[in-house]
């Protein structure tokens, strides 16, 4: 794989999940561009948000993604739920969205077996009308912006995979 393939979607759809399955079948690396810049900052993206606020946060994914076009080649990103609105996010490679519908989402979170773990890391999750608000604002966002759209709601994990290989030629 030649390519990067980029994921994308909102918060807690599965990307990470999807990404560590995608790359531990592939054979591929995955890296997380929030994982980067909680590496990079020396914090948690929610200790971000809160001492140095959203904007700051974008600048950071704006640097991860200028990071990612010059340097990493081969690779399955998994994206922060507000990368896609960085700058030359065509230029990171197949940009693949995980699509499902706000009420799945917040289900998938909800039932988790770390489910207050899972909502504590998600600071724009925190109060669930917000969240829903920000769905509907990013939703067609996600879909112009998007290569490929896999509907994580309908396709089970193995499928996603397959679908992802086909239409990104891994």
């Amino acid at each position: 794989m030649k390519k990067n393939i980029i994921l994308i979607g909102f918060m807690g759809v599965g990307k990470g999940t999807t990404a560590r399955a995608f790359a531990k079948k592939y054979g591929v690396y995955n890296i997380d561009t929030d994982d980067l810049i909680e590496s990079k900052e020396n914090k948690e993206v929610k200790k971000i948000f809160e001492k140095k606020g959203e904007a700051y946060f974008r600048k950071c994914e704006q640097e991860t993604a200028d990071w990612i076009e010059q340097c990493v080649t081969g690779t399955l990103v998994s994206c922060g739920g507000g990368f896609y609105k960085v700058n030359n996010l065509k230029k990171l490679g197949t940009v693949v969205l995980l699509d499902a519908s706000f009420e799945w989402i917040h289900n998938r979170l909800k039932t988790a077996k770390n489910s207050k773990q899972k909502l504590a890391k998600r600071p724009l999750f925190q109060d669930p009308k917000k969240a829903k608000k920000l769905y509907a604002e990013r939703e067609k966002a996600y879909k112009k912006v998007a290569d490929v759209i896999i509907d994580v709601e309908k396709l089970p994990l193995e499928d996603q995979l397959k679908e992802i290989a086909k239409k990104c030629k891994v």
